[in-house]
């Protein structure tokens, strides 16, 4: 006989509510579960990396204990994976790098131990490595993001653009905003030349739209490219439209191939205010640019976003990754490449 009822009683009132609210408990419970067994695994392996260093160097038993070790651990839990002689020296490196004993109150303690090797592995200062394991755990980052992301150095360039938002927005918002912005942005992913023009950079973005999402960091909506507008009659186009999630706001990008000038404020203000008065949902916070040029002035940046009210970041953008001199300045450009080829077909 089955154990399907034949028939379901119709929902009471209040129910469907009360299901979805019951859905995000169970799932709540089941993620501190997940995230109890992580801590606690994380905690045995630094033990047993503290107790190898000592048994080691203070009893003198010899790095060559360490492969005993692997084996007789392997022989007794033959279905764990974590105890190979290279996870070992792991434990004890781990051990070393986190010697604190309020240890579990760290956010490492909360990132699986695949996030911590990388950790381990890709950073050598202790802050850089507390700064992005807090980062992976802000924005759910796998291991290979997490690694991505140390790659292209995203949190020592994190709040680094030059804003006037703790002056143009309220403290929340202002915090956040500042967080969201970087500089410089990495567009090397583009293929272009450092002398591609502003259209062609505008192409080449929408053409790699999520490779440029990942660079803008969590948040981030495309909303798309040359966005039209009309105010009073007259028709305007802006660079790139995005909306961030978590601040609830338009962000409108604007691209200059050039170094920054004051006046290209100007118009990056206006298509705010253009936004806001055509675009804005009234819930909607207010719309943020960020001018993203070819070089900068720090101190012009500066005075030239005193003048403004509106909420406005500047921030640098490199087309090319960092290279050794040489053949940074030896590389040759589009024009170059073609006449050479012109050359032999002649």
């Amino acid at each position: 006989m089955s154990d399907r009822p034949s028939a379901l009683a119709p929902m009471p009132e209040g129910y469907g509510e009360w299901l979805a609210e019951l859905k995000t408990r169970v799932y709540a419970a089941q993620q501190r579960a997940v995230l109890a067994v992580n801590t606690e695994m994380i905690g045995l392996y630094r033990q047993i990396g503290r107790e190898l260093d000592d048994r080691i160097d203070g009893h003198a038993w010899g790095a060559k204990v360490v492969d005993r070790v692997a084996h007789d651990l392997r022989e007794s839990f033959p279905e764990a994976k974590g105890f190979s002689v290279r996870n070992l020296h792991y434990m004890r490196a781990f051990a070393a790098a986190w010697p604190e004993p309020d240890f579990l109150q760290q956010p490492v303690a909360r990132l699986p131990w695949g996030h911590n090797l990388v950790l381990l592995t890709k950073l050598k200062d202790r802050d850089q490595r507390l700064a992005y394991a807090t980062a992976a755990l802000e924005h759910g980052w796998s291991r290979a993001v997490l690694e991505m992301q140390i790659e292209a150095r995203s949190v020592e360039r994190a709040r680094r653009a030059i804003t006037n938002f703790d002056r143009t927005l309220p403290a929340p918002q202002s915090d956040l905003a500042r967080e969201a912005l970087k500089d410089p942005y990495k567009l090397d992913f583009l293929g272009l030349g450092r002398d591609a023009e502003e259209r062609a950079i505008e192409r080449a973005l929408v053409d790699h739209v999520a490779e440029f999402l990942v660079e803008l960091g969590a948040g981030f909506a495309y909303v798309g490219r040359q966005i039209h507008l009309e105010v009073g009659g007259d028709d305007f186009f802006l660079d790139l439209l995005f909306y961030h999630l978590k601040l609830r706001c338009y962000v409108v990008v604007e691209l200059k191939a050039t170094a920054f000038k004051p006046e290209h404020l100007g118009q990056l203000g206006f298509y705010l205010a253009a936004v806001d008065g055509e675009l804005k949902h009234p819930d909607d916070a207010p719309t943020v640019g960020l001018l993203l040029c070819k070089t900068k002035n720090e101190v012009v940046a500066e005075y030239a976003l005193r003048s403004t009210t509106s909420p406005l970041g500047v921030a640098e953008y490199d087309l090319l990754k960092d290279l050794p001199e040489p053949l940074a300045t030896n590389l040759p450009t589009i024009e170059q490449i073609e006449a050479e080829l012109r050359g032999d077909a002649g």
